[in-house]
């Protein structure tokens, strides 16, 4: 079976301080007489994608953007932020893994089957439940998923769009499809010079991909099963250093959100800096409606489960484990 051959191996390197200064004294004595944990002055932050204002988008993105997280983490001892850009989320969990950070915001899939090689992480926040993986064909190639066997595609291995592309083959019983690794500008270069039959692409990058005449074959609205979802994760190693991260680093996050929405104009014309699209289209394509303000809700992980349940039963997760004790609601 061909998913059988599609297995993504996340690897862990090798242990590095991350160059993270502790805050002050290691303990301060609170009023109860206990020790109180003084977290280190730098916390780590990674996040998928890459731009000149080396921040994310949504809640995160805003709130670091806008200096509210930095200050609410402040009160902590945690006197610098600083966000790590990655091109996807297997690379993003390597560095996870092996102690370059502390902690970073991907999709559910690459953070599923990194959790899936024993990779010692919680999930703090699900801050979005509705990325939508889209199939783009060469101009002149095929149109319908039918037209699809014996064909190449570009994919993202170990990304949300795998996940959608692995779902939708095995749905559709489309036998033959060869599956690439390629990064998103690799892979639109490819597709330009015909080099590939087919691609995977995220939302506003499929959207010009359209524009500019090449055909969409599919896309995830159409198999609400196969949407994926962004989450952000922490290292437990961390966790150990500043046990309260995970109320704070919500709290914080749920101030940036409530501050971006009472200005949706300058957060569109944010991430219009950020992808260089215009604001109306990030509008159409990520409208803030969809940024998560409640964690873990019940439709929340009843997508996290059926992505892991697919994971493990096509074998491209490693191992099974408990959702439950994965998340940190």
């Amino acid at each position: 079976m061909i998913l059988a051959a599609m297995v993504a191996f996340l690897a862990a390197c090798g242990n590095s301080d991350g160059g993270a200064k502790t805050a002050g004294a290691s303990a301060a004595a609170t009023s109860g007489g206990a020790a109180k944990v003084q977290p280190p002055a730098v916390i780590n932050y990674g996040y998928i994608g890459t731009n000149k204002l080396n921040f994310p988008g949504g809640a995160e993105g805003w709130g670091l953007y806008k200096g509210i997280i930095q200050e609410e983490l402040k009160k902590y001892g945690i006197t610098e932020v600083k966000p790590v850009a990655f091109p996807n989320g297997p690379d993003q969990s390597e560095s996870l893994i092996s102690g370059r950070l502390d902690f970073g915001s991907l999709g559910d899939t690459p953070a599923i089957l990194a959790r899936s090689t024993g990779a010692k992480t919680r999930a703090i926040t699900q801050n979005s439940t509705d990325n939508i993986g889209y199939l783009i064909g060469k101009k002149g190639g095929p149109t319908t998923i039918a037209d699809l066997k014996g064909k190449t595609i570009a994919i993202q291995k170990g990304s949300f769009m795998h996940r959608y592309i692995a779902g939708l083959v095995k749905e559709q019983n489309v036998p033959d499809v060869k599956f690439i690794h390629m990064l998103r500008p690799d892979g639109e270069a490819a597709l330009s010079r015909g080099e590939v039959d087919a691609m995977t692409n995220s939302a506003i990058f499929a959207l010009k991909q359209i524009e500019n005449g090449f055909p969409l074959i599919d896309d995830a609205t159409k198999h609400p099963n196969l949407i994926g979802g962004s989450i952000t994760v922490v290292s437990e190693d961390y966790l150990k250093k500043f046990p309260d991260f995970p109320k704070v680093w919500n709290a914080a996050r749920e101030k940036a959100l409530k501050d971006l929405q009472s200005k949706p104009d300058e957060y569109y014309q944010f991430l219009s800096q950020l992808n260089g699209f215009t604001p109306e289209l990030n509008k159409k394509v990520t409208p803030i409606e969809t940024i998560k303000e409640v964690n873990f809700k019940d439709d929340g992980v009843k997508l996290l489960d059926g992505t892991k349940k697919f994971l493990v039963d096509e074998k491209l997760a490693e191992k099974d484990f408990d959702l439950n004790q994965w998340l940190l609601k």
